[in-house]
């Protein structure tokens, strides 16, 4: 039997829409929909440009003072070491003493008991590995010679030197294992901070990292130009100093030819206290001469040279060189010698950077330093206004 009902147009039907170019106008419209939806918050999570060189900058500055912490934990731990050998042989030695004064008691000992001059009790307590704990001394004492009485205080000596010098080994062990945890955790730090970096970096397209460089070139003229004020702001003191010195040694020596021999010491402390001394300009130039002879060798982190450098392994080995001795970390070279206004720093001075201490370099003159700068580039002069002016935290004289 044929079917009664009406037949349905044909289409594609979608809620309820039954014609087929409103049905493919309304698909397409969600599609486009979907697809912004999607791409928006892709664009608002990337970091602009900027944020992803201010977290560069920073993860490079964290490495910068996790590295110097990481110094100083391997300084504390060959320090560390160093004590543990020391005291390890001092023990062996103590050791070997103790050994020798157990041997004269005993033998001491046996003579007692063989001739009878004396109850077995004696003998026990001479073998005894602690012969105080055993019986009263004093008891003991009236029943031994002089040579007898001597070799028991030369035992209970070596004996109670030998348990403390073990006992100091046994802390200075301990303290070496902390020291080497730290630096661990500090190498740890390092490497975590240096990988994020490069991770970073490597998603910036081509077009990004030329508008980077285009960046910084523009931060590199900006402290070029601060070097250049400094440079010229330091020429003019110079001029002012010397103009005074000279009116000074003029004043000087008019007082002098008039009234016989009036006193002229003044001249040369003011000079002194203004102008480093001739033996501090001679020992930097040789530790500038050596930073110069380094440059173009690469940064990396812990280094102290020859190939290679950190920030403060640089200016530890130019000072060297010159005959200072500075200490490893920038944390205690800035507590190193006398700290001086950066409008009257000189060469050789140190200038550290940061609230955090994390970066130092040595000044050259005009605004200028050498320094080991971060993980990936070279050791190189430039200004010392390369991070901005607010980066700077003191420059110190150190010798």
């Amino acid at each position: 039997m044929a079917s009664h009902r009406k037949s349905r147009p044909t289409g594609t039907r979608v809620a309820g829409i039954r014609t087929p170019a409103l049905a493919t106008a309304a698909l397409t419209s969600v599609a486009l929909l979907s697809q912004t939806a999607t791409a928006a918050p892709s664009d608002d999570d990337r970091p602009s440009l900027e944020e992803v060189e201010k977290k560069v900058d920073d993860l490079y500055r964290q490495a910068g003072s996790a590295t110097e912490k990481y110094n100083a934990a391997k300084e504390k731990t060959s320090k560390q070491r160093k004590r543990v050998d020391t005291l390890l042989d001092d023990v062996a030695e103590r050791t070997q003493k103790l050994n020798e004064a157990r041997e004269e008691l005993g033998s001491f000992a046996s003579a007692q008991y063989r001739t009878g001059s004396t109850v077995p009790e004696t003998a026990t307590f001479l073998l005894a590995d602690s012969p105080q704990d055993y019986v009263d001394r004093t008891h003991l004492m009236d029943r031994l010679t002089g040579r007898q009485k001597n070799a028991v205080d030369d035992y209970v000596t070596q004996q109670s030197e030998t348990m403390e010098k073990r006992r100091e080994a046994t802390e200075s062990l301990q303290t070496l294992t902390e020291s080497q945890s730290d630096l661990k955790t500090a190498k740890a730090t390092v490497q975590k901070k240096l990988a994020t970096a490069r991770e970073l970096l490597s998603e910036l397209t081509a077009e990004e990292k030329a508008r980077l460089a285009a960046i910084e070139e523009k931060k590199q003229e900006e402290a070029a130009r601060k070097a250049a004020e400094l440079a010229k702001q330091q020429a003019e003191e110079r001029k002012r100093q010397e103009e005074a010195d000279r009116q000074e040694s003029d004043a000087s020596s008019g007082a002098s030819s008039s009234s016989g021999s009036s006193g002229s010491s003044g001249a040369g402390t003011e000079t002194g206290s203004s102008t480093p001394d001739s033996s501090y300009g001679t020992k930097a130039e040789k530790a500038l001469a050596f930073a110069r002879a380094q440059i173009g060798k690469p940064y990396v982190w812990g280094a102290t040279g020859p190939d290679s450098y950190d920030c403060s392994g640089l200016t530890q080995a130019a000072w060297k060189d010159a005959g200072v001795t500075l200490p490893r970390t920038t944390y205690d070279q800035v507590d190193a010698g006398t700290t001086v206004p950066v409008s009257q720093a000189q060469p050789g001075d140190l200038v550290f950077f940061y609230d955090d201490l994390s970066h130092v370099g040595l000044y050259v003159g005009n605004g200028m330093m050498i320094h080991a700068p971060k993980p990936g580039a070279y050791v190189r002069e430039e200004s010392i206004f390369y991070d901005g002016e607010s980066s700077i935290h003191s420059v110190v004289r150190p010798a």
